[in-house]
């Protein structure tokens, strides 16, 4: 029977700039997050006895002279703009539209979409009229916290370890191999069933351990993050990037490197 065997080893100290600045903590209800009385009171946070506390559990994040806290787990709220992914469960519109739309898309079929416009209920109208939208072909998906999901200029991106990425808003990520046609060419509807190579695989299989790994660190996740601690696991066997003292390996080097670019 084999057996792993993990030899005590000196941890990486992580440098003062990553622990000093309050933006960026782990707050839980209750917590005091500052005493300086000329910060601002933004979305959870309250004050108590000149004392800037946090009201939910979550992620300290400052904007000049606003503080607040974004809550980890939350239920998702949409904003037009959002980019989601997503799995065709039902259609609600006419029979007509209903007709029409099942020579592009079928129940079951995953797709990427934007945020058109939020009711007052909730509900959410997608669209995918540009052609960088539209049904997803052979990848993966990454289900995390939607609060972990970092607001960017764009949410798709091609990694340049060979993969392909998209960051839906609403806490799902799609992996795939990257295309070797580009998205005018091929247009939002067209997916590409030929098989995907070991090497693709691998390279997906070990991006999706990674953003496992991030995910149970809560840290936020965005290209240059997802990037770092895919170069901080190659170090590692793809397998080995499911166990906790490799998560949190990675996951402090991946930190470090944010904190050093950021500094």
């Amino acid at each position: 029977m084999a057996v792993d065997i993990r030899l005590p080893v000196a941890r990486k100290r992580v440098t003062e700039a990553v622990t000093a600045d309050t933006t960026g903590h782990l707050v839980a209800p209750g917590d005091t997050i500052t005493a300086d009385s000329s910060f601002m009171r933004g979305h959870g946070t309250y004050m108590e006895d000149d004392k800037l506390l946090a009201s939910v559990a979550g992620v300290v994040e400052r904007v000049n002279k606003l503080i607040c806290v974004r809550a980890l787990k939350t239920r998702y709220n949409g904003e037009v703009g959002d980019i989601v992914v997503g799995r065709v469960t039902e259609r609600r519109r006419s029979a007509e539209d209903e007709l029409a739309m099942r020579s592009y898309l079928q129940e079951g079929d995953l797709i990427s979409a934007e945020v058109q416009a939020v009711y007052s209920d909730g509900a959410l109208s997608l669209h995918t009229r540009s052609l960088k939208y539209g049904k997803l072909g052979q990848g993966v998906l990454v289900k995390v916290s939607p609060s972990l999901v970092k607001r960017r200029k764009t949410h798709f991106h091609t990694l340049p370890c060979g993969a392909s990425i998209i960051l839906g808003n609403n806490g799902f990520i799609w992996l795939s191999p990257t295309p070797e046609v580009t998205e005018e060419e091929a247009g939002g509807f067209v997916t590409n069933l030929e098989p995907v190579s070991l090497s693709d695989r691998e390279v997906i299989s070990r991006l999706r351990n990674c953003i496992l790994a991030l995910a149970a660190q809560k840290m936020l996740m965005y290209d240059t993050s997802v990037l770092y601690c895919y170069e901080a696991s190659l170090a590692h066997q793809i397998k080995d990037l499911l166990k906790t003292e490799v998560i949190e390996d990675i996951v402090m080097e991946t930190r470090q490197r944010l904190a050093e670019q950021e500094g």
